[in-house]
């Protein structure tokens, strides 16, 4: 295909019939009818008009496309792909304390959810236990507080945790609850190496998009690589980092850039595994990965394959794996919560359907759909059913799941799956100009660069340039809320039950136990030995979460983030 109708001559009349084209039929209509916008674009780039097999020149099938389940991966990592398995389909859930959100878990799986999806609240994703004043007013709220080893033994009480596969989006003190979840597997008598799940674990990307950070970035690097490499030696099914696009596009990045930020991030990571000694075959296998599915549809779908073939090379040229399995680029999705909107909340029903389509048609491996009362409260039972219903239509009425890569040769999404790894590998480049990620982010390159683009993109709104419906266009002047929004209960009744049974552990746990546990955990910090023993040993105390990570904000300090401008 490096012409693309396979001869010169056949191109060269294929630019003369379309500048035919543009110069008669096309000029005639736009003389009449001017298109609706001097302008479209995607996320990344300007929108032509048409595209053909002209803008496939230099297009290699077999180099660029290939088959499914083969290098370099741009048409799917299974060669079946749905025909065989259909996505793993999840729903994030996790709120007030650990028993209601295992009763809300027995519900989602009693309708047909394959995989959990965990919420922590604020106090636990930064380290403090529900009675530090820093957490006040927030336990529980967006979700579930977990303090000890006996908040996550109650969370999975009766769930088997050799059969079903958790996804728990936890970062900067990831390694203390996926420790906490492998003693619970203990408890209910199954060896590690047959846990299945998912750690987010990606702190870089906290400093850039979300702000759940504790330490500096490079010890931070340091406890990700730890448990990554734990991880691969101890339970080779969880997958021990799940390097997050998606809170980058949510922050207001463009696809490229969500690409190029988390691809940097993931090499910082695996870079640290190396130094401490592990190969890249052994480790790249787990690493796994969410990203955001917004509205442009055929960027999402797109931007799904050039994320695949683009992880396929960089792993085998730039780290030198070996294994397919290394090459693989594995995701799982969630629809884009910063598309929602609170008026004309129900319109979200249709943005997160149109987002999983793409999602499908781009070939994910596991996906949960934001719902549509999520820009109004946290959501309900009722919109948690229709977003899981919605990947059910899918999935077995639209068709889409029949075949594999269904959009592959079209002339638009192999030009913009094209355009899309230009613009990522040149934004990746510059990330390595500064150093790498860590570097990057030190600087403030990475979040004044995101900055940018939210700016822009919200300029077009304000402008009317970007229709957001119901928001600056077709807006309804006597719009109601839907009736049923859900609310936890009551912030005191969820606070005073979790310091309840915080105050019980500590009052049962062996204190002596607990304060030799916590000493090694500081020596640990202070030398380069694997943080994961001591981590594992002190969860079994009984240590609280705070309590850890209290020893190491001692060690390593807390972070301050750059003045971006």
């Amino acid at each position: 295909m490096s012409e693309p109708t396979g001869h010169t001559g056949e191109a060269a009349a294929l630019r003369d019939a379309q500048r035919a084209w543009e110069e008669g039929a096309l000029a005639r209509v736009l003389q009449r009818f001017p298109e609706r916008s001097p302008r479209f674009r995607t996320s990344s780039a300007e929108t032509q008009r048409l595209y053909t097999p002209l803008d496939l020149s230099g297009l290699d099938y077999l180099r660029d496309v290939g088959f499914p389940g083969q290098y370099p991966f741009t048409r799917g990592v299974q060669p079946t792909m749905y025909r065989g398995r259909l996505w793993t389909m999840r729903q994030y859930a996790g709120f007030g304390t650990a028993e209601e959100t295992n009763g809300r878990f027995r519900e989602l799986l009693a309708h047909g959810q394959t995989g959990l999806s965990t919420a922590f609240d604020l106090p636990t994703q930064t380290g403090y236990d529900s009675d530090d004043a820093m957490a006040e007013g927030e336990v529980g709220q967006v979700g579930v507080a977990i303090d000890t080893l006996a908040d996550m033994e109650t969370l999975f009480e009766g769930l088997p945790l050799d059969r079903i596969s958790t996804s728990m989006t936890i970062n900067a003190p990831a390694a203390m609850l996926v420790a906490m979840y492998l003693v619970t597997a203990e408890r209910q008598g199954h060896d590690a190496s047959k846990v299945m799940g998912t750690a987010q674990n990606d702190v870089l990307k906290e400093y850039v998009a979300r702000g759940t950070y504790i330490f500096p970035p490079q010890p931070s690097v340091r406890l990700a690589a730890d448990l990554i490499v734990y991880c691969a030696r101890e339970a080779p099914k969880f997958n021990s980092i799940s390097v997050s696009g998606y809170h980058i596009r949510e922050a207001g990045s463009t696809a490229a850039q969500e690409i190029a930020f988390s691809f940097a991030n993931a090499i910082a990571y695996l870079e640290a595994c190396q130094r401490q000694g592990a190969e890249i075959d052994d480790v790249a296998p787990r690493v796994s990965w969410i990203f955001n599915t917004h509205n442009q549809f055929f960027e999402e779908i797109a931007k799904y394959r050039a994320l695949r073939r683009m992880w396929a090379r960089l792993l085998r040229e730039r780290f030198g794996a070996k294994q397919p399995d290394s090459w693989m680029l594995r995701t799982h999705t969630q629809t884009g919560g910063s598309t929602l909107t609170a008026q004309q909340p129900l319109n979200n029903i249709a943005r997160a359907a149109l987002q999983a389509l793409a999602a499908v048609l781009g070939g994910v491996q596991s996906m949960a759909l934001s719902c549509y009362d999520e820009a109004l409260s946290l959501p309900s039972e009722q919109a948690q059913t229709i977003a899981l219903r919605t990947q059910q239509l899918i999935a077995h009425e639209s068709g889409a799941a029949d075949t594999v890569d269904a959009l592959a040769g079209s002339y638009y999404v192999e030009s913009l799956t094209d355009q899309l790894e230009r613009e990522a590998n040149a934004i990746l480049r510059r990330v390595d100009d500064l150093g790498g990620a860590v570097a990057a982010i030190e600087s403030g390159y990475m979040q004044g660069e995101i900055q940018e683009a939210a700016v822009a993109y919200q300029r077009e709104i304000e402008s009317g340039e970007r229709v957001i419906v119901g928001v600056n266009d077709y807006v309804d002047s006597d719009e109601r809320r839907p009736p049923a929004l859900f609310r936890p209960a009551n912030a005191a009744e969820i606070l005073a039950a979790q310091l309840k049974r915080l105050r019980r552990v500590r009052a049962e746990r062996d204190g002596a136990a607990v304060d030799a546990s916590l000493r090694r955990l500081r020596e640990a910090a202070r030398g380069s030995e694997s943080l994961m023993p001591p981590i594992l040993e002190a969860v079994r105390a009984y240590a609280t979460l705070g309590e850890m990570c209290g020893v190491l904000r001692q060690e390593w300090g807390e972070y301050t983030p750059p003045t971006v401008v």
